[in-house]
């Protein structure tokens, strides 16, 4: 009887002990941030407003330089499948986005920074490829 007393009055403690998911999601972020990427949440580039039934998708991004001389350009791609389509254009995607491995949603550019939306279903090499992929963008951006 006591240590089912007990187990019902330490019940709730297990809410606060992470699931696998948000471990691995944790080191995936990470392995992120200790590669130069920064992680946020961000709505797909073309989606409407959330309908809070789908799944958070995730941006990891590189910062970008300044560049006073010229202003950087807003674009946005989305995958589909092994192909690549502008959102609001027809503007081809950039080089290094052919690399991308599967779990790649999209991608896009902005004033500061360059990046892909995900939704975390990697290891850690992933992100070694992702952050790989965002250092080239970055390079092809200040050529």
């Amino acid at each position: 009887m006591i240590a089912f007393i007990l187990l019902v009055a330490l019940a709730p403690l297990s809410h606060f002990v992470p699931s696998k998911r948000q471990r691995r999601q944790a080191q995936l972020r990470e392995a992120a941030a200790l590669a130069g990427l920064f992680v946020e949440f961000r709505p797909l580039p073309g989606s409407g407003p959330d309908t809070g039934n789908d799944p958070p998708v995730i941006y990891y991004g590189l910062r970008l330089a300044p560049s006073p001389g010229r202003g950087r350009r807003r674009s946005a791609w989305l995958r589909q499948g092994d192909n690549w389509r502008g959102v609001a254009s027809r503007e081809v995607p950039p080089a290094p986005l052919q690399g991308c491995p599967p779990p790649v949603l999209a991608a896009s550019i902005d004033e500061a920074s360059c990046g892909i939306y995900w939704r975390e279903d990697g290891d850690t090499a992933t992100v070694a490829v992702l952050r790989d992929i965002l250092q080239r963008w970055q390079l092809q951006l200040d050529a």
